[in-house]
């Protein structure tokens, strides 16, 4: 309970030196400000000053404090030693400097309260013993030093408490954002899934009506196994997401968007006011119904984004087909937003951010969100793709609500028959 704990953002400097810029001015800041304490104090009591090795004793306890983040007991018990000894050589004038508030703060800040109750104490005793020259101390310099000690360590507590819960509250926000995005993936998976398990019901409900023609069972075969090997595949995606508390839709579902309905989206953007042009490299392919569903996603929430953040701006989307990988780069040029310092490692960006990681990742791919660097802000995404067998199949499957007569021209039946099972086998 009483071992420090590593401050949120308190990271060694990059040019190795185990403290920050922060640090450093903090150490000067108060270094110069306990100085100028012990002249003003010198003069209100009519000495003519503290004099040199005082100043020196002064300027010389600030610097501990530049380890104040990384080790901030031993940071304080340096601070009390040449603080007692500029004390002891002082008039004793009852104060409480502003080195050793920092270093107490720092040890508060980081530390549980048993371990800053302990330092509390041994910061008021020291302080009172030094400045009253190791006499019985006068009462104002007995009651000012521990009253100084533990408003101190309180004012630690309370921050830490504070920023504790802060932390607790962007974790849950985060992981709520993540559970709802997840039950969304899950429910456009699960569309998806039972359009192929329907296809694979139909082609085999038309192969067994015509079997006389084996030409057409071998092509309904055909379609049944590659329908079949990429349901299983869904399905996979579909056990790696939770979908629990769903109420039934209202209405059917309509058809989801895909990469085909990039262009529509790109001048719907148009049209809400941001430009937005579309770039096609490689040769483009059909896509699983998942991962065109993702790749729409990303799209459109990355030109939400810009409308709402970018101001005046134009936007680009370039979609690269590779052998094995599909690149999507979407990025704005409006003003790049100003470095922010790096949030708790829980709190990973904005929830429209996290959807579209959690969309990448279900395929097995990264997305990457930052500043570009000639300006704007930029989404990269990199997502696998899958065989060519299984990538053709969405091209030959029929939509997800066919009509009696278009499967029938499909599967003649020699009867001249419907080759279509009913509405209850279908259940």
């Amino acid at each position: 309970m009483g071992r420090p704990q590593q401050e949120p953002g308190t990271a060694a400097a990059r040019d190795g030196v185990p403290w920050t810029h922060a640090d450093a001015l903090v150490a000067v800041a108060a270094g110069v400000l306990d100085a100028v304490g012990n002249l003003l104090f010198g003069a209100l009591d009519g000495e003519r000053g503290p004099g040199l090795p005082v100043l020196l004793l002064a300027l010389l306890a600030a610097l501990p404090l530049l380890a104040r983040r990384s080790r901030p007991v031993a940071a304080l018990a340096a601070v009390l030693v040449p603080s007692a000894a500029a004390d002891l050589l002082g008039p004793g004038t009852p104060h409480f400097g502003v080195v050793l508030t920092v270093a107490l703060y720092s040890v508060a800040r980081v530390s549980g309260p048993a371990t800053t109750a302990a330092a509390a104490l041994a910061t008021a005793v020291v302080t009172v013993l030094a400045q009253g020259h190791f006499r019985v101390p006068a009462w104002d310099v007995a009651v000012s030093a521990p009253c100084s000690a533990l408003l101190v360590a309180a004012a630690g507590l309370a921050v830490a408490r504070w920023q504790r819960e802060v932390a607790a509250n962007r974790q849950l926000l985060a992981d709520r954002a993540v559970a709802e995005e997840r039950r969304r993936i899950a429910r456009e998976l699960h569309d998806v899934v039972a359009h192929h398990i329907t296809t694979m019901q139909l082609m085999a409900g038309g192969a067994r009506a015509n079997l006389a023609d084996p030409e057409v069972v071998r092509e309904a075969l055909v379609t049944l196994e590659s329908s079949g090997r990429l349901a299983l595949r869904e399905m996979r995606q579909l056990l790696d997401v939770l979908r629990a508390g769903d109420e039934p839709d209202a209405v059917p579902p309509a058809p989801q968007p895909g990469a085909d309905d990039l262009p529509r989206l790109l001048e719907e953007s148009r049209r809400a006011g941001l430009p937005a042009d579309l770039t096609v490299r490689g040769e483009a392919r059909p896509l699983p119904p998942a991962l065109g569903l993702t790749v729409f996603r990303i799209v459109q929430e990355a030109l939400t984004n810009a409308r709402k953040h970018a101001g005046p701006a134009r936007a680009t989307v370039h979609l690269t087909y590779r052998p094995d990988l599909l690149v999507l780069h979407v990025r704005n040029d409006g003003p790049t937003p100003a470095p922010a310092p790096p949030p708790p490692p829980a709190d990973r960006g904005g929830h429209g951010l996290i959807g579209m990681r959690e969309r990448a990742a279900l395929h097995g791919g990264t997305l990457t969100a930052a500043p570009h660097p000639d300006g704007g802000f930029a989404v990269h995404a990199e997502l696998p793709l899958p065989t060519d067998e299984s990538a053709d199949l969405p091209a030959q499957l029929p939509s997800p609500s066919p009509e009696p007569s278009d499967l029938s021209t499909q599967l003649p039946s020699p009867s001249g028959e419907s080759t279509i099972p009913s509405t209850e086998d279908l259940r």
